[in-house]
Order: C-alpha cells, then sequence, then structure tokens
C-alpha cells in the first residue's frame, strides 16, 4: 500500500496530555489500515516550549524515533536528554512524557504496539 502525505490525516493537540503548547500528529498510516495490533503510527512534531505530559501505557508499548530537534525525556523519573536519532521505548505499565527544549521543532516517529 502506498499513501501519499496529502492522504495522511493532521490534527492538532492542545496540551496533549495535560503537557504545555500544542503538539501536530500526522497518522501515517490509521489503526485498522495494519493487520497486526497498532493503536497509533504517526509524525509527531512538538513546537519549542511545548510537551506532551506524563502519562502511562499499559497494555501497550510505545516507541519514539527523534528526526528532528532535541528535547527532554521522561523515564518513569528518570530524565534524559535526546536529539535527532535517538530512540526510546515505554510500555508495561510505565509512564513518560516529552518536552521540545530546543529553538526548532521537534519531530519524531512514534508507533504504540498493543499486547
Amino acid at each position: 500500500m502506498i499513501k501519499k502525505a496529502e492522504e495522511m490525516v493532521k490534527e492538532i493537540k492542545e496540551k496533549m496530555r495535560g503537557g504545555k503548547g500544542s503538539v501536530e500528529l500526522v497518522h501515517i498510516f490509521s489503526q485498522n489500515e495494519f493487520k497486526g495490533k497498532i493503536r497509533l503510527c504517526a509524525k509527531i512534531t512538538i513546537e519549542p516550549g511545548s510537551s506532551i505530559g506524563f502519562h502511562q501505557h499499559a497494555d501497550e508499548e510505545e516507541m519514539f524515533y527523534i528526526i528532528k530537534g532535541k528535547g527532554t525525556f521522561n523515564d518513569n523519573g528518570n530524565i534524559k536528554e535526546l536529539e535527532c536519532g535517538d530512540s526510546v521505548l515505554t510500555g508495561n505499565g510505565a509512564s513518560h512524557s516529552v518536552e521540545n527544549t530546543g529553538e526548532e521543532d521537534l519531530e519524531m516517529l512514534a508507533v504504540i504496539l498493543l499486547y
């Protein structure tokens, strides 16, 4: 299947998961386009100073791959700096948040797999 960029659904979420500012999600493929158990496959863009708030992933796991920019990642209270090329995995009841601490947009590929 090929999906052109203009066919992808884009949405803006304000204060996503209790975070700050706005976050853009471009849904690369929707849940019903996969045969497997995938809840989300999206490019996420977080504006400078914005964030996705601290939240839990029960019965699923989420992977972020940083495409552009830098930020701070809270992995169950363990805070690390992230930059282009880094990746994170959260699941099995763990919680996380991510904040754009840079001066340019923070872009990530995000995939959420259901157990």
